[in-house]
């Protein structure tokens, strides 16, 4: 049976790194790219148009920018998965991409096999991001954010259990590779993540991850 195809739609104001992504994506048979985008506003219209399975979103176009894409996307009844796109691993349009409601973030300068594969994992369902890079994101943002204090007691109130999946959900691992590591079923693991979104009173998975980073977990 062949694999599901991944309906791509690509977002950048760069109209040659479309025609790079799209060449990289042409190697993958579950992978197709719809459509390509250069700004914000014409990202929302073609979203709407092809209803794809995933969008790659540049963050730093002119017009309409791609934070208010992603927000105007997510706000529709069934929103595709959305993935940042940036140059720069430190970029910090990165945190709020994610807290608009990306699964997470991908380096243009992601090798071409690994870029196929992560795209993968994302239309899977599970969140991409890059460790090196995110802690080097999140470090200088850190002391911005709510007062240490109430992260670390969120934290706390975690069983050692749920400390153990919310390290892997920083890592970027999906529920499969959770459930090899700490030798648990899938489901198990499901019912993991979701006590601890709600303990650290996390809209997504991705904000654990987030989460995990910034305290340290690993």
């Amino acid at each position: 049976m062949p694999a599901k195809q991944i309906r791509v739609v690509l977002v950048d104001d760069e109209p040659m790194v479309c025609a790079h992504l799209r060449t990289i994506f042409n190697i993958a048979d579950d992978i197709e790219v719809v459509d390509e985008a250069y700004d914000g506003a014409a990202a929302v219209e073609s979203v709407l148009r092809y209803q794809p399975d995933l969008v790659l979103m540049d963050l730093r176009m002119p017009g309409v920018d791609g934070l208010t894409a992603i927000t105007r996307i997510n706000a529709l009844r069934q929103p595709p998965i959305i993935v940042a796109l940036t140059t720069f691993d430190v970029d910090t349009y990165v945190i709020r991409a994610m807290t608009a409601g990306a699964a997470g973030f991908l380096l243009k300068s992601t090798p071409p096999t690994d870029l196929i594969n992560l795209v993968r994992v994302a239309a899977d369902g599970h969140t991409v991001l890059s460790t090196a890079a995110t802690r080097k994101l999140l470090a200088p943002v850190a002391d911005k954010q709510a007062p240490r204090d109430r992260r670390l007691s969120l934290v706390d109130a975690l069983t050692e259990r749920e400390r153990e999946v919310l390290a892997c959900l920083g890592d970027g691992q999906s529920n499969s590779q959770i459930a090899a590591e700490l030798h648990l079923t899938e489901a198990t693991v499901k019912g993991y993540v979701s006590r601890i979104l709600v303990k650290l009173q996390c809209a997504n998975r991705t904000q654990a991850a987030m989460l995990a980073f910034e305290m340290g977990q690993r």
